[in-house]
């Protein structure tokens, strides 16, 4: 009987397949819309420790992969309630990649979630680093609903509704107009102010780019099919900017598929 009562730890293998409809940088995307595939697999050990690897393609731009990235990080379960955990990324951008993110190149991550008795709350702190330094803070509410099980005890249907909010800095965006205007021109197009290069462009918005604001209030709704060692998931996600540019949609609807196995 006491075999039956122990949780015995081994190493897991993740396996990730994601189609998105559009890209989102902490709920921000552009005015050019950008769906892509996604995969990614995650080795995770007993102890907390665990390693990533990923890439994925945009559907409309390029012949190649749109990005690739490396990763490392540990969780650790502190309590039955408090998770807190740390990681680094390091991700890979062509050189005229169209991704607001591609000039923030690596990522340190500061996470911890708790388990309140209605909701589950996280903190995520990410320190983006590059051609460029940016800080971002998110706050993320959320409350896991099961909805039923379907032939078994096993097959289980749930949504997880979640509210988030997300504050930072947009250094970021100055090398995106910079990248963009560079883009343009390869293409033929005319810059925006004649005279001017992308470049002295940018440099008007460096000063608001450096102030810490907030940045979108995030609302997600994921459906979720849950099965022994694989997961299916539909999710829709709606943003609204706090501050937003010419370039940067105010509002934003994304769509998801993903498909998750665990060996």
């Amino acid at each position: 009987m006491a075999q039956q009562d122990t949780v015995v730890k081994k190493n897991t293998f993740t396996a990730a397949a994601l189609y998105g409809s559009n890209v989102s940088y902490y709920g921000q995307s552009t005015n050019e819309v950008l769906p892509y595939v996604l995969v990614n697999t995650t080795f995770r050990m007993p102890i907390g420790l665990f390693f990533s690897a990923g890439a994925y393609k945009l559907l409309n731009y390029g012949s190649g992969l749109s990005e690739a990235d490396l990763g490392i990080g540990y969780d650790c379960d502190i309590n039955d309630k408090l998770n807190l955990g740390v990681s680094y990324t390091r991700s890979f951008f062509p050189s005229n990649s169209p991704l607001l993110q591609a000039s923030n190149t690596n990522n340190l991550n500061l996470s911890a979630s708790y388990l309140l008795p209605i909701f589950k709350s996280a903190f995520s702190a990410d320190y983006a680093f590059g051609k460029q330094k940016d800080v971002f803070l998110s706050l993320n509410t959320s409350k896991e609903v099961i909805l039923g099980n379907f032939f078994s005890d096993k097959n289980i249907f749930y949504i997880e509704p979640a509210f988030e909010l997300v504050a930072g800095t947009r250094h970021f965006y100055e090398a995106y107009t910079i990248s963009k205007g560079k883009r343009e021109q390869s293409k033929g197009k005319a810059p925006q102010n004649p005279g001017n290069s992308g470049s002295a462009k940018s440099s008007v918005s460096i000063i608001e780019n450096s102030d810490f604001n907030l940045l979108s209030y995030n609302f997600k709704l994921p459906l979720s099919f849950s099965r022994a060692s694989y997961i299916a998931e539909l999710s829709y996600q709606f943003s609204i900017l706090g501050k937003a540019d010419e370039t940067l949609k105010k509002q934003q609807s994304f769509f998801g598929v993903a498909f998750y196995y665990q060996f």
